[in-house]
């Protein structure tokens, strides 16, 4: 083994989504990390997100992968939307809020829609009638890294902004089309902009950034 060899640390993400490898890798480039998704080493895990937090879901995804890879240092993330006028929802539940109207089989509505359009399909049902002033949001974001030794580490990170009136940009994946940032003074979605122009300002860059300096 060489001596570069033996300074790799390896951390599996919990995660097989390709955006939020680039992103991670990117952020958290010190220097003799690599980042090895569950497939990648070929790790099968689907622990029950049952918490009621984003950072209780981000641990029990992060605990798991710790122990299905044999002890390596591992990082997930549990993010979401928050939506003022409804009391927070959907917050844990956002990739899944119209699970209901999802046949198991097809895994579309009764229209032919995938998960995510009917997710934005429910929001603006259920804001339908909430005025320009009311219609702030989040998005949230929260990393746990549990190192080899099995120290934790937690970070958050958000971005605010306002829930549209229609589904605008195909750049973006869940919400992105209807959520419309501060930073971007309520002109264009989160798909409306590229995936460099959204790291930079994104919950989960923020979060990033924010174990980033931690771990420094």
């Amino acid at each position: 083994m060489t001596e570069r060899q033996a300074a790799v640390r390896t951390i599996v993400l919990a995660t097989n989504n390709a955006h939020k490898v680039s992103e991670i890798s990117t952020a958290l480039n010190f220097e003799g990390w690599e980042f090895k998704t569950l497939r990648e080493l070929g790790i099968h895990s689907e622990p029950d997100e049952d918490a009621n937090t984003f950072e209780g879901n981000a641990l029990i995804k992060a605990m798991a992968a710790r122990e299905a890879s044999g002890g390596l240092a591992a990082l997930a993330d549990d993010s979401g939307l928050e939506v003022d006028a409804l009391d927070g929802a959907p917050g844990v539940y956002s990739a899944r809020y119209a699970e209901d109207e999802i046949d198991a089989q097809t895994g579309l509505t009764a229209e032919g829609l995938p998960i995510d359009s009917a997710n934005n399909k429910k929001l603006l049902r259920e804001m339908a009638d909430v005025p320009d002033d009311k219609r702030t949001a989040r998005f949230v974001c929260t990393l746990v890294f549990i190192e080899e030794d099995g120290a934790k580490h937690v970070a958050r990170g958000t971005i605010e902004g306002r829930i549209g009136y229609d589904e605008r940009g195909d750049e973006g994946f869940g919400y992105d089309p209807l959520f419309y940032p501060d930073e971007f003074h309520g002109e264009k979605t989160l798909a409306e902009v590229s995936q460099t122009e959204k790291n930079a300002i994104s919950h989960r860059g923020n979060a990033l950034r924010a174990l980033k300096r931690e771990l420094d």
